[in-house]
């Protein structure tokens, strides 16, 4: 590993720690939607059990593609990620919040894309 790498590996682990590290509430610009499943979904690295979601932007001025997946309430961060940004298919309903990519049936179902209510401009999850 060049030493190059060594520090973009620790600049990112100290960037991910810092927004872990902060209070989901202060995470997020207000952009937020709670999305229910009734069934287990996945995000890089992580399964969500059926249940309750919020979703939103982080609130930082390096970037507006950063993710927070966190508990309804906001108590407890599921997933943080850099994401890029998609426009939603044509005839996708501006009410549709994600779209899923395939999975095995005894598998769950990756979220592919969270768009924010009403928005045309999405967020992919980079698996």
């Amino acid at each position: 590993m060049t030493t190059r790498q060594s520090v973009r590996i620790v600049f990112g682990a100290v960037l991910l720690g810092s927004v872990v590290a902060a209070s989901s509430h202060a995470l997020c610009a207000g952009r937020e939607n709670t999305l229910t499943f009734n069934r287990a979904v996945s995000l890089p690295g992580v399964v969500l059990p059926a249940g309750q979601y919020s979703f939103a932007l982080a609130d930082s001025p390096l970037t507006s593609n950063v993710v927070v997946v966190s508990s309804r309430d906001r108590s407890r961060v599921f997933y943080v990620g850099f994401t890029n940004t998609v426009h939603r298919p044509a005839g996708m309903p501006k009410t549709a919040a994600v779209t899923f990519g395939e999975a095995p049936a005894d598998q769950a179902a990756p979220i592919a894309a969270w768009y924010e209510d009403g928005a045309s401009i999405g967020h992919t999850f980079r698996y």
